[in-house]
Formats: structure tokens, C-alpha cells, sequence
């Protein structure tokens, strides 16, 4: 089985995710995490650093890069895997963020999109950009802007596939959080 986890910057995907997989394996069951990035962060801080601004075609141009190469690598490690696949992000993300960039969909992500493994479920861990906000600066290793997040929160609902995106209220506590994932879980499973 695999799941994707999707959100805006400051959802908890990535903590939801180690939960849900550290769930999964306290009671027996056999899980993987595997991570999507596409380097954001990284390029984000080097560009303030430098203090410089990548155009966002170029942005956009490494970060798919990376994110697909993470993809492909985490279809491969599914593929050989038996158990839950736990993917922390996905394509879907980067499409997401070109919308919020007011970049095209374009051809290449949608068309790989249907022509990969289609996941068992994409959880959406929705939250306000103002919480979201609240939760990167608290944590300090990253910096968002409220409109870039809100630009986000948006471009993820203009995503034809958001229809099907099932949708968990990220708002809550980390542990909360994880909760209603694994009990999503066991009932799709049942």
C-alpha cells in the first residue's frame, strides 16, 4: 500500500509521516518512509545567505529536477517493498507550487503522474497559512512568507487532483494528527 502526504509548508508532514510509519511498526507492521524534497529549503537559505533571488523559472527548474529524481528513486524502493510506503510528498507538490508562482502546469508532471503507480490515498494535511506561518518561524531552521504560504494553501486547491485528495485537519497536534492517518489507514484496510 502506498500513501502520499501533501501541504503546505508547516503542515507537519514530514513529523505526521515518521508517526504514522513509527505507529505502523509498534504494532507489528512493516512500513517505509520515503521523502520527496525537492531541495526548497536548501536553495532558500544559500539564495538569503547570498542574498539573492532565484528566478522562479529557475527555482522551479532545479526543484522538479530534484523532486522527480526523489520520485522515481521512491517508486523504485515501493516497488521492492512489502508493507505500508509512507511517501512525504509528492508531484503533486511541485505542481502546487507553480501554481502558487504563477508558473504553467505544463506537460512533463501530469503526464508522469499518469503513468506512475497511483497511490492507495494522498492524505492532504490542511491547515491555515497562518498557523502554518506560526509553526516555521517557531521551528527556525526555515522562513515562509504569509503570502507565499497563502499563495500555496491556494495553488493546492486549484489542483485538478485536489478533488480526490482526502483531507486531514493538520491544525491539531502532531500526535492527533498521526491518529486519524493510521485510523484512515486501518479502515481502508479493513
Amino acid at each position: 500500500m502506498i500513501i502520499v502526504l501533501t501541504g503546505i509548508d508547516g503542515s507537519g508532514k514530514s513529523t505526521a509521516a515518521r508517526a504514522l510509519v513509527s505507529m505502523v511498526r509498534a504494532r507489528g507492521g512493516r512500513a517505509l518512509l520515503v521523502s520527496n524534497h525537492a531541495g526548497r529549503r536548501v536553495m532558500s537559505l544559500a539564495a538569503a545567505r547570498l542574498g539573492v533571488r532565484l528566478p522562479d523559472r529557475v527555482a522551479d527548474g532545479v526543484e522538479t529536477l530534484l523532486r522527480v529524481g526523489n520520485v522515481l528513486v521512491s517508486h523504485l524502493r515501493a516497488s521492492r517493498f512489502d508493507g505500508l510506503v509512507v511517501m512525504d510528498r509528492h508531484l503533486h507538490c511541485q505542481l502546487a507550487l507553480r501554481h502558487a508562482k504563477g508558473l504553467p502546469r505544463g506537460r512533463f508532471l501530469p503526464w508522469l503522474l499518469a503513468r506512475l503507480p497511483q497511490p492507495d490515498a494522498i492524505f492532504h494535511l490542511d491547515i491555515d497559512h497562518t498557523e502554518a506561518h506560526r509553526r516555521i518561524i517557531a521551528r527556525g531552521t526555515d522562513s515562509e512568507s504569509l503570502a507565499d504560504l497563502a499563495a500555496f494553501h491556494h495553488g493546492y486547491r486549484e489542483l485538478p487532483e485536489y478533488a480526490g485528495f482526502l483531507r486531514i485537519d493538520a491544525s491539531a497536534p502532531a500526535g492527533e494528527v498521526a491518529a486519524e492517518l493510521n485510523s484512515r489507514l486501518e479502515f481502508a484496510q479493513a
